[in-house]
Parts: C-alpha cells; structure tokens; sequence
C-alpha cells in the first residue's frame, strides 16, 4: 500500500510538472498576473522561512532560532560563502541554546 501511495504521489508530481510546460502556450494571462507571479512565489517562500523560523508546534521556537536565523540571513547578504552562513547560524543558535536562551 505505501509504494503504491508514493507511485501515485510522484506521478501526480510529475503530471502537474509536465502540465505547466505543455499548457504554457495556450493559457493566456494578463499582464499583471504575469508580472505578480514572480512576486508571489518570493512572498510564500519568504512567508514559509518566517514560519520554520519562529514557531515549533504551535508556539513561538525562542529566541535562539531566530538569532540562529538573522545572523545567517546577515552573513548570506553579505556573500559569505554557504558553509560560513549555516555553520555561523547553527553554532549561534547552539551557543545560545548552551546559555540557556530558550
């Protein structure tokens, strides 16, 4: 039964992939759609980052994660290399965390 959930699920995966390539010449949106889409997926990814980032269950995560979090949206902003931004973000959450911030 569960390969037959995960054979169902990628070829719906791959089905509603395959669709936006074949349907993209015979939709037409306006402008403005056209123009908000970008947008849009800038806005929930940011949205589902913000999320991870403050809350745990149904709470708020602490303050260590979020300072885990700003200081490596600081460091990638500042182009420090991939390795230094999650390392630098890990380790000042885990500092915190060792000093008893929740």
């Amino acid at each position: 039964m569960l390969i037959a959930v995960i054979v169902a699920l990628a070829v719906g995966t791959y089905a509603f992939r395959v669709s936006g390539v074949l349907l993209r010449d015979r939709l037409d949106l306006p402008t403005w759609a056209r123009q908000l889409l970008p947008v849009a997926a800038a806005a929930l990814l940011a949205a589902l980052a913000a999320t991870a980032a403050l809350t745990e269950g149904t709470g708020f995560a602490g303050w260590a994660r979020p300072t885990g979090v700003l200081v490596g949206v600081v460091l990638a902003w500042r182009r420090a290399p991939f390795v230094l931004v999650v390392v630098a973000a890990a380790g000042t959450t885990a500092l915190l965390r060792l000093l008893g911030v929740p």
